[in-house]
């Protein structure tokens, strides 16, 4: 079930955040707050910063400008390590698993840099149980869908009070995403978890937006809540902005 994002506390605020590479700036001036146990999609054309946001939140990129709360703490110099270790899982686009490794080997990876406690072996391979069939199998040999259960798995094990997902629908078969979306939701409801995720794919968006930014060049020029989340037209022409 939701938590209601109108009385639950924030677990993320970003105020003012810039980010560039280089001598080019990409964030003029990010603003989002995301409350616990919230499903926050960003949307918008290929190329507007959302993948430099996730960056970002994570620290794999350092802000120029802005700040960034995760629950009652200023994250905004520290490192990805140390914001995996405060509770923030990543699951970057194109998925990124160690081919060479094992899957029970990519999840020992999640296991070591998670820092909730806690680490939830069995809760993942309860959520995807294709992984406990291939726990010897090496991660390359997989097929696309899989890995994705993989990455996703991998950044759960650590008991992440935040997951940031990157295109987790990209390059998968319709049958695996909406089983994927499903999963997602059903970690929201049991164990609390909030996901911001950044997606193209309309399908996925409307199947797990509770909320939505639309980011165009760099700053948020839009947001969707209520009915308007289920409102296809109107999201399908956020995307064409």
């Amino acid at each position: 079930m939701a938590i209601d994002g109108g009385t639950s506390r924030p677990i993320l605020e970003v105020r003012g955040l810039g980010a560039g590479y280089g001598r080019t700036p990409v964030l003029q001036g990010i603003d989002l707050t995301v409350r616990r146990g919230e499903i926050v999609s960003l949307i918008g054309r290929n190329g507007v910063g959302k993948t430099t946001i996730l960056r970002c939140l994570m620290g794999q990129l350092p802000a120029t400008a802005g700040s960034v709360r995760f629950g009652d703490a200023d994250i905004t110099t520290l490192s990805p390590d140390a914001r995996a270790r405060r509770g923030i899982g990543f699951v970057p686009q194109g998925r990124e698993v160690f081919p060479r490794l094992t899957v029970a080997e990519n999840l020992a990876v999640g296991r070591l840099v998670g820092g909730q406690g806690r680490k939830l072996d069995d809760e993942v391979l309860t959520y995807f149980p294709r992984l406990r069939e291939r726990m010897s199998q090496l991660a390359g040999t997989m097929s696309g869908g899989e890995q994705q259960q993989l990455a996703i798995g991998r950044a759960l094990i650590g008991n992440p009070a935040l997951i940031l997902l990157d295109e987790p629908s990209e390059g998968i078969q319709p049958s695996v995403v909406q089983s994927i979306c499903a999963t997602l939701k059903q970690v929201r409801d049991e164990l609390g978890t909030t996901i911001v995720l950044v997606e193209q794919n309309l399908d996925t968006i409307l199947a797990l937006s509770e909320r939505i930014y639309v980011i165009e060049k760099g700053r948020v020029v839009g947001h969707l809540d209520g009915e308007a989340v289920g409102d296809a037209d109107r999201i399908r022409a956020s995307l064409l902005l």
